[in-house]
């Protein structure tokens, strides 16, 4: 009997050690904040009157974002919308993007830093066009859309 006891108290404690894997990318994620250095200046690219939400997939991502202030002329609404899939491999997500409201972005790999804790998405990455003149580092929080 102390036997059986013994195996099945070795079992709890193995199952409560075995590592735990990181929360997924998968899901709705809206965007909280975000940031863009360039050169030595790091300033706020968040705008409070525009929401946005980027969608993950087992293989694919988009992210759309649209005007929030009701405005009734939608020729001068703010929206921008993008998709492509993407390669994720420990902690480095890499976007490929294959359509854009700009197509001069589409068909770039976007590489990024992520980190997923609880309800929190943070992506930390370089977004360099040479054609367009575009080298940041940008850094965009986020949060699971329920």
């Amino acid at each position: 009997m102390k036997f059986f006891f013994g195996i099945i108290l070795f079992l709890c404690v193995f199952c409560a050690c075995e590592k735990q894997s990181s929360p997924s990318l998968e899901g709705t994620w809206q965007l909280i904040s975000a940031t863009s250095t360039e050169k030595d200046s790091t300033f706020s690219t968040f705008n409070p009157k525009v929401k946005m939400i980027k969608i993950i997939n087992a293989s694919h991502f988009a992210f759309l974002s649209h005007d929030i202030t009701g405005a009734k002329d939608s020729t001068k609404v703010a929206f921008t919308s993008g998709a492509g899939t993407y390669t994720l491999k420990d902690s480095t997500y890499t976007e490929n993007l294959e359509y854009f409201i700009d197509p001069q972005w589409e068909n770039h790999k976007f590489e990024f830093v992520v980190k997923v804790q609880n309800d929190t998405l943070v992506q930390k990455g370089v977004e360099k066009l040479e054609k367009l003149g575009i080298d940041r580092i940008i850094v965009e929080k986020y949060v699971r859309v329920k």
